[in-house]
This record gives structure tokens, C-alpha cells and sequence, in this order.
């Protein structure tokens, strides 16, 4: 098996799951941006997180969409644009972030378009971005955190076997807000721990 540095330093290789592909986005791709910005502005992506830089238009989300595609290509980040196995047609996001190498340790998040929700569609992509961090990228532990109340997140993070660890105290922002805090879920999953299975 070739090392972390390795595999980051390589393209963003192509992933399959039940009825979904992960591949990367394209910032220069109209279709990549409109759905960039649909997801980034939707209003309950907007409830669970806030931006530091707020996305608000098509050229903000070309902006943003760069800068993805730029940590990707640097190696801190693998940004996945989620699309349909059968139309391409995108449906959401899932980014395994803030890579640290020497720690073996990453975050992860996700989103969903709205056409494409409750379809179990977010534990899909995470159990397949999940499952390749920690085995063909090398990672040992992956990190999920998310607002306390977003219960559909911590569902998405316990079927794919993200333990809850502990509440976060004052550790993300309030919705639209840069000067008030709220408390985070953290979760957790080591490449040693069971493979769940997601139907």
C-alpha cells in the first residue's frame, strides 16, 4: 500500500456506492457551480452551518468552489460531488477536510440538495468517502461534528459508525452569526472499528 502523502498527491479517484458515484467537482463546470450554490444557500444547510464566507451568488460559488478543488489538489482536503450512478445529475456533497498526515486524523461533512433528501443519501456518501479514507487513503481516525439538535446528522453519523464522544461546549457558530456560539456533537470512527453496514 503506498502512503498518505502518496495517495493525496494522486488524482481524486472515482468511488461507487448503492446508486451513487463520488467524483470531483469541477469549478469550471456551470452545472457544478449552479448546484454549488443551490446546496451552500439552501436554507437548511444555512440552519446547521455557517461559512466564514457566506456564498451568495454565482461568482461567490465559483470563488468557493475553487478553493475546494484547490485543497483537494493540495492534499488537505478530498472534496466529492455526489451525483446519480444512472444520470449524473448532482445531488449533494461530501468532503473528508482538514486532512492532518502526521495525526492521521480528518473531518468530515456532508450536504444534500433538497430534491434528493430522504433517500438515505447522506449515509451513503459518508460510509463511501468514510470507508476509502480509511483504507486506501491510509487515515485512522475521522472526526464528525455537528450543531446540537441536528438530529438527522447524528442518525446519518451513528449508521455510518461515527460514536458519539461528547458535546463540544460553545465550539461552532450560531446560524448567521459570527459573535454567539452553540454547543457541537463530536463523533468519531478509527479505521479499526467494525464496518457498518448501510443498505
Amino acid at each position: 500500500m503506498a502512503s498518505t502523502d502518496e495517495h493525496l498527491t494522486a488524482p481524486l479517484p472515482e468511488l461507487h456506492g448503492p446508486g451513487i458515484r463520488l467524483r470531483g467537482w469541477d469549478a469550471e463546470s456551470d452545472a457544478d457551480v449552479e448546484a454549488w450554490l443551490r446546496g451552500t444557500t439552501d436554507p437548511e444547510f444555512r440552519r446547521w452551518n455557517t461559512p466564514l464566507k457566506p456564498v451568495t451568488d454565482a461568482g461567490g460559488a465559483r470563488e468557493s468552489l475553487r478553493a475546494k478543488v484547490r485543497l483537494t489538489q493540495e492534499g488537505s482536503a478530498a472534496s466529492y460531488c455526489v451525483v446519480d450512478d444512472r444520470s449524473g445529475a448532482v445531488l449533494g456533497h461530501v468532503g473528508v477536510n482538514v486532512i492532518d498526515t502526521v495525526l492521521s486524523v480528518a473531518r468530515v461533512g456532508y450536504w444534500v440538495l433538497p430534491e434528493a433528501r430522504g433517500r438515505g443519501l447522506a449515509a451513503r456518501a459518508l460510509a463511501v468517502a468514510s470507508r476509502w479514507a480509511l483504507t486506501d487513503l491510509g487515515l485512522h481516525r475521522l472526526e464528525l461534528g455537528h450543531a446540537l439538535g441536528h438530529e438527522v446528522s447524528c442518525r446519518v453519523a451513528e449508521r455510518c459508525g461515527y460514536r458519539y464522544e461528547g458535546t463540544l461546549r460553545g465550539a461552532m457558530f450560531e446560524a448567521g452569526r459570527y459573535d454567539t456560539f452553540r454547543d457541537v456533537h463530536l463523533h468519531g470512527r478509527l479505521a479499526t472499528d467494525p464496518e457498518p453496514e448501510i443498505p
